[in-house]
């Protein structure tokens, strides 16, 4: 049997640490108890600290309990069906109150889950009957709408004294011979986790009986990585490199953290000198992570890691003593609204790159000068019409809508454009043809000589006789009368 089951306290008084939240939830159970109604309580703590153990014992108070793992059953239909008629019916054991536990709210997420928070805060409004509800994140978004209805407990991690205190009583009870330093050693390595020190005890005892120092300092410390949080937390708070290069110690992505940064310098620091600094450090991380993405080179994150982490953290005159919400990165919702504009304004982008072979940041910074000309009617539809623009396009660069009679004279003028660029295509095609087809040489008389000869040719013109002439021209005509029979039919098969 597991030394967590069999020890695992039965009462309040046996529970280890957060004595304030424990005063507070006994107060809560007396009130039900009289008959006055209380809002839930949400407890709130990473896990191993006894949240639900405190469920379990506050469940004991009561006539009976009904639990439920809002992770495993997650859909409205479900969490309304399995506990909506529980917390508004009476209980079987008559006027006495029942508790709905309802673990891991936090863990109602995904499309599954949809409307599964909106069925939680619809049972919290209408139950009749306690309610305990338990979460591990307290900045989750699935408690946002939950935590303004209920009594919130933030529960702490247990201190190592008192883990070592509760682990000397099992080892007693087990039979279990510990150094004290030993105990210590599992204490502070379990960082505030009591069922992870239990859990260790057991381990190590089920081997020897005998536990002295050295059976545990080869034990690898419970990992602890913080989430994203805690990680902005520990920079925003704290002076010293170690606690900070120990909080930035998360598996998220590093950009991801820098906005988170970012975003939370000046709702932390005060001082204008405070927040240039902090942010001469941000930009610095910045360029480092353009480096690594430009050179694939992953070690250049240690220094953007470094940037951003120890050196917003000692820009800082001081720590400031006071609570500051740790609030989600507003670039991350000025996206999501602009979203749309961006893959409007990408897609005409695209089109202008095709159509202008130019480059798309080029056609971007065109923009500007486009909602100039898009004031022009005819120039507007004459440049929608050649990128080839919807009408949501259009509105990008102009407010109204290009006016009918415009876009109908437009529409004549282009088809009356291509009429004449069609007849013309066919002359050049005509004119093409004709040039294509060889001249026919004029026939040889046999006479002619290949050079010219002084002297001779006088004479040879004189003794020529007029007659042969002019049958040699009417022979030329005949012949150049075939040809253009002839080139006509050729050029007829092509008109249009």
């Amino acid at each position: 049997m597991l030394w967590t089951d069999k020890y695992r306290p039965q009462e309040l008084s046996q529970v280890v640490g957060n004595k304030k939240e424990i005063k507070i939830i006994t107060d809560w159970v007396d009130q039900w108890k009289q008959g006055n109604p209380q809002i839930p309580l949400l407890l709130v703590g990473p896990p191993g600290i006894g949240k639900t153990t405190l469920a379990l014992i506050i469940a004991k108070e009561f006539s009976e309990s009904i639990e439920l793992n809002a992770s495993d059953k997650r859909s409205q239909d479900v969490i309304k069906s399995t506990i909506g008629e529980s917390s508004s019916s009476r209980s079987l054991f008559g006027d006495e109150y029942k508790l709905i536990i309802l673990d891991e709210v936090d863990g109602i997420h995904g499309t599954n889950d949809r409307g599964g928070v909106k069925a939680i805060g619809e049972i919290i409004k209408n139950s009749q009957h306690p309610m305990i509800l338990i979460a591990n994140d307290f900045y989750s978004k699935r408690l946002q709408s939950i935590k303004p209805k209920c009594t919130v407990i933030k529960m702490k991690k247990s201190r190592w004294n008192s883990i070592s205190a509760l682990l000397r009583k099992i080892a007693q009870a087990e039979g279990v011979e510990v150094e004290p330093a030993a105990l210590k050693e599992i204490a502070v390595k379990s960082q505030g986790d009591v069922r992870s020190a239990i859990n260790t005890l057991q381990a190590l005892a089920d081997k020897d009986h005998v536990l002295d120092v050295d059976d545990v300092e080869g034990m690898v410390t419970k990992d602890t990585r913080s989430d994203i949080f805690n990680a902005i937390t520990g920079v925003l708070k704290s002076k010293t490199p170690a606690h900070v290069k120990e909080a930035m110690w998360i598996e998220e992505d590093p950009t991801l953290v820098m906005e988170y940064i970012a975003e939370n310098i000046p709702r932390e620091y005060k001082k204008k000198d405070e927040i240039q600094k902090a942010y001469d450090y941000i930009s610095k991380a910045d360029i480092f992570f353009g480096r690594t993405n430009r050179s694939r080179n992953y070690g250049y994150w240690k220094y953007a890691s470094d940037f951003m982490g120890i050196g917003v953290s000692i820009s800082k005159h001081e720590t400031y003593k006071k609570f500051t919400k740790i609030q989600t990165p507003t670039i991350f919702t000025t996206m999501g609204r602009n979203r749309g504009k961006r893959n409007l304004r990408d897609g005409i982008a695209e089109k202008m790159s095709e159509k202008m072979h130019i480059s798309h940041s080029i056609a971007i910074s065109m923009f500007p000068y486009l909602e100039i000309m898009f004031k022009n009617d005819e120039l507007a539809w004459e440049i929608s019409y050649f990128l080839d623009l919807d009408e949501t396009e259009i509105k990008r660069f102009r407010k109204k809508k290009i006016p009918k009679k415009v876009v109908d004279k437009m529409e004549k003028q282009r088809a009356q454009m291509r009429v004449e660029e069609r007849d013309r295509r066919a002359e050049e095609l005509k004119n093409q043809m004709m040039n294509v087809i060889p001249e026919v040489d004029e026939p040889s008389t046999g006479d002619e000589l290949p050079f010219e000869i002084p002297g001779i040719g006088e004479v040879k013109e004189e003794s020529v006789e007029e007659e042969p002439v002019e049958e040699e021209v009417i022979e030329e005509e005949k012949t150049e009368k075939k040809e253009k029979k002839k080139t006509d039919k050729q050029v007829s098969l092509f008109s249009f």
